[in-house]
């Protein structure tokens, strides 16, 4: 992600634009303090995305996996005791 100060912004405005269309989100400064952030209107927001469900298909949970290694967890524990 780059960083812009407005002045650059105002000289190079088409170019900026363009790159943020492409998928480069661009933010702009004034003094090099973070005032905005530009990006493309198709470009899905960070908080939005969709994380349930993004491994469905690609991976599978044994019918066991709840009691996988009880016998070492137990065998620990009278270990110690």
């Amino acid at each position: 992600m780059r960083t812009v100060n407005i002045h650059d912004a105002k000289t190079h405005l088409s170019r900026l634009i363009q790159s943020a269309a492409d998928g480069e989100p661009i933010i702009f400064a004034r003094a090099g303090k973070p005032m905005v952030k530009v990006s493309a209107v198709n470009a899905s927001e960070a908080g939005a995305m969709r994380r349930t469900g993004f491994l469905a298909g690609r991976i599978s949970v044994p019918p066991d996996f709840d009691r996988m290694g009880s016998t070492e967890i137990e065998a620990l524990f009278e270990d110690n005791a």
